[in-house]
């Protein structure tokens, strides 16, 4: 698939296409098929103080990266410092990141590279393997490095989206439950002779204080009608 029918899918804004675990299968699969000599891939996205979602093309290779984020040494903790593509040409020869380096080599895997890729706070590496030593010297300049920054543009957008709905429900909750909420306001107001802002004070307060919604005060109050009430109400005036 060329990466310009790619970028057409990553913008379908289902709900499945927006998981970040899908956007990540997605990066990492198109980036096997468009680097020669490229044996699988591995792609992870992190934002601060979340976890941190990876996708690989084969079950191999989610040791790799696994034993990277644990230790905090490797080509993706590298190329997450220094901001910049990271590649070594044969592990063989290679005295860095002795465990990864270990477990790499025992999966065949000879050569590597790990472009990041960050944007509105968030950060996408992905980490393209290959059998063979010096094979993919050129793989950061070529067609992966147009699908990363795409892969994250689409995940930054995602996030917006799920804030956005986020938000919309909220709202809507807050819509749904406003008529109850200014009918008990306008009880407590009745039975205390009070004005709005303090009515309003005292169902907030009993909802603090019984660890319990606002609304769900609020339709109690109306079932009520107050009735009964009168006592506690009143020693939460003031």
């Amino acid at each position: 698939m060329a990466v310009h029918e790619q970028v057409d899918r990553w913008g379908d804004e289902s709900a499945e296409a927006a998981l970040p675990g899908r956007r990540l299968s997605e990066l990492a699969e198109q980036a096997v098929r468009c680097t020669a000599d490229c044996c699988g891939a591995s792609s992870t996205v992190s934002e601060a103080g979340a976890e941190r979602p990876a996708a690989v093309t084969h079950p191999d290779l989610a040791g790799l990266v696994a034993v990277q984020l644990r230790s905090g040494d490797g080509p993706i903790p590298a190329a997450l410092e220094r901001g910049g593509p990271v590649d070594t040409a044969d592990l063989l020869h290679d005295e860095r990141w002795p465990d990864y380096r270990a477990m790499a080599l025992d999966s065949g895997v000879r050569s590597c590279v790990t472009l990041p890729f960050r944007r509105s706070g968030l950060t996408v590496t992905l980490s393209l393997y290959s059998f063979r030593p010096g094979a993919l010297e050129n793989a950061s300049h070529g067609p992966v490095r147009a699908l990363g920054e795409f892969a994250v543009s689409c995940l930054v957008r995602d996030r917006s989206y799920r804030a956005a709905l986020t938000e919309l429900d909220q709202l809507g909750t807050a819509l749904r439950t406003r008529p109850v909420v200014d009918q008990a306001c306008g009880i407590v107001m009745h039975v205390l002779g009070c004005d709005a802002d303090a009515a309003f004070g005292v169902l907030r307060r009993i909802s603090q204080g019984t660890n319990r919604k606002l609304s769900d005060v609020a339709s109690g109050v109306v079932s009520r009608r107050g009735r009964g009430l009168e006592r506690d109400l009143a020693a939460l005036l003031n």
